[in-house]
C-alpha cells in the first residue's frame, strides 16, 4: 500500500508539474548552446539544437521526462541486483524509492540537471566492473556531467569516485599498482582541470543583449520570450556567494525541517549503520572518508548557491547511493525489520510528497 501510494503521488506530482509550472531557468539553459564558443551548461542545449532549431516553452520537460524514466529504471535494476525483490526487502524499497528526497523530488526539479549525476552513479552501480573499461566509463560520464553542468563535480563526482573505488578495487581485492595510481590521478586531474576551465573560462563572451537576442531567436513562440532568465550566465561567483549569505539566516531557520525529514528515515539509517558494522576495518574507514568528502562537497555548494532544498535532497540521494554501494562490501544484505515503528515511519515517508527546490515544501 505504501508503494502504491508513492506511485500515485509521483503521477500526481508529474501532472501538477506539467500543468502549473513554467520552467523559466531550465528553459533558458536548454536554449543555450555553443554558438558563441564554449560556455557553461550548454551541452544539452547544443545537442537539442542539432535536432530542433527552435524550442517551445515545454521542451525542457521532454529530456527531463526521459532522464527521469531512465533513472527510475536504473534504480530498480540496481535494487534488483544489489538488494533483490523479496518480501523482506520491501521496507528498504519503501524508504529508498519512496523517499521524498529521491525520485519524488526529481519530479519537482524536472528539467534541472541534478538527476543526470544520479543516473550516472546508478549506472556505475550496475555495469560490470572487471576491467579498466569501467574506469574509462566513469571518466567519460564525469566529463559529460561537467559539460552538462559544472556543479555536478561537487554534487555527484565524489559519490561516483567512491562507487568506482569500492566496486573496482575493494570488492575485487585488487592490488593498486603504479599504473592504477597514474591512471586514476591522470583522470582526476583531467576532470578537475575541466571543472576549473569551465568555471574560469565558461562565461558568455558577448554582452547580455546579444546573448538574449540569440536565445530569443531559438524560441518557437515570441510570447514565451518573457520566460528567459539569463542571470545565471552573467552572475559572478562573488555575487552568487554574496546573495547566498544574505539569505543564509532564513535558510538556517529551516534546518529543523530538514532534520525532521532525516528522522523519518530512522529505520533506513539503522540499516545503513548495520551495513557499516559488517565491513572490515579498511573498508569501513574508506566509507567514512567517502561520506565525509561527499558532505564537505555539499557544504561548499551550500556556501555558494541558495537552492538548499534541492542540494539537501541531492546529498540525501548520495547517502542512498552509498547505502547501495556498501552492500557490495557487506557480508550479508541488510534489511529493515517489519515492526510497528518502521511502518509508522514508512507511512510518514510515503506521505511526504517531495522536499522542494529552494524552500522546503
Amino acid at each position: 500500500m505504501m508503494l502504491a501510494l508513492n506511485a500515485m503521488l509521483m503521477i500526481a506530482l508529474y501532472i501538477y508539474k506539467l500543468l502549473y509550472n513554467i520552467p523559466g531557468e531550465v528553459y533558458t539553459q536548454l536554449l543555450a548552446d555553443y554558438h558563441f564558443g564554449f560556455i557553461k551548461r550548454a551541452l544539452l542545449g547544443a545537442l537539442t539544437g542539432l535536432l530542433f532549431p527552435t524550442l517551445p516553452v515545454w521542451s525542457p520537460y521532454v529530456p527531463g521526462t526521459l532522464i527521469l524514466l531512465v533513472t527510475c529504471g536504473l534504480f530498480f535494476l540496481a535494487f534488483r541486483k544489489i538488494i533483490g525483490f523479496r518480501a523482506e526487502t520491501l521496507p528498504v524499497l519503501v524508504f529508498t524509492a519512496g523517499s521524498p528526497v529521491f525520485l519524488k523530488n526529481f519530479i519537482q526539479t524536472l528539467g534541472y540537471f541534478d538527476i543526470y549525476g544520479c543516473a550516472a552513479a546508478l549506472l556505475l552501480l550496475i555495469v560490470p566492473a572487471r576491467s579498466l573499461a569501467y574506469i574509462a566509463l566513469a571518466a567519460v560520464l564525469a566529463v559529460l556531467l561537467n559539460l552538462i553542468h559544472h556543479i555536478q563535480t561537487l554534487l555527484y563526482l565524489p559519490t561516483i569516485i567512491a562507487i568506482v573505488v569500492v566496486r573496482f578495487y575493494l570488492v575485487q581485492r585488487r592490488r593498486i599498482s603504479l599504473a592504477d595510481v597514474l591512471l586514476g590521478g591522470g583522470l582526476l586531474a583531467l576532470i578537475g582541470g575541466l571543472f576549473l576551465y569551465t568555471q574560469l573560462y565558461g562565461n558568455v563572451p558577448v554582452p547580455r543583449e546579444e546573448f538574449t537576442a540569440y536565445l530569443q531567436s531559438r524560441i518557437s513562440d515570441p510570447a514565451f520570450r518573457s520566460y528567459l532568465s539569463t542571470d545565471i550566465y552573467y552572475n559572478t561567483l562573488a555575487k552568487e556567494i554574496s546573495h547566498t549569505w544574505t539569505i543564509l539566516p532564513k535558510n538556517l531557520l529551516r534546518l529543523p525541517v530538514y532534520a525532521a525529514i532525516i528522522a523519518c528515515h530512522a529505520p533506513l539509517i539503522a540499516c545503513f549503520l548495520n551495513s557499516m558494522r559488517q565491513l572490515d576495518t579498511g573498508s569501513r574507514r574508506f566509507i567514512l572518508v567517502a561520506l565525509t568528502l561527499i558532505t564537505l562537497a555539499y557544504l561548499i555548494v551550500f556556501a555558494i548557491v541558495f537552492d538548499y532544498a534541492r542540494w539537501y535532497s541531492n546529498w540525501a540521494t548520495c547517502m542512498i547511493l552509498m547505502f547501495f554501494t556498501m552492500q557490495y562490501l557487506a557480508t550479508t544484505r541488510s534489511s529493515i525489520a517489519d515492526t510497528p515503528a518502521a511502518r509508522r515511519f514508512g507511512w510518514i515517508t510515503s506521505l511526504i510528497p517531495r522536499v522542494g527546490t529552494t524552500i522546503p515544501f
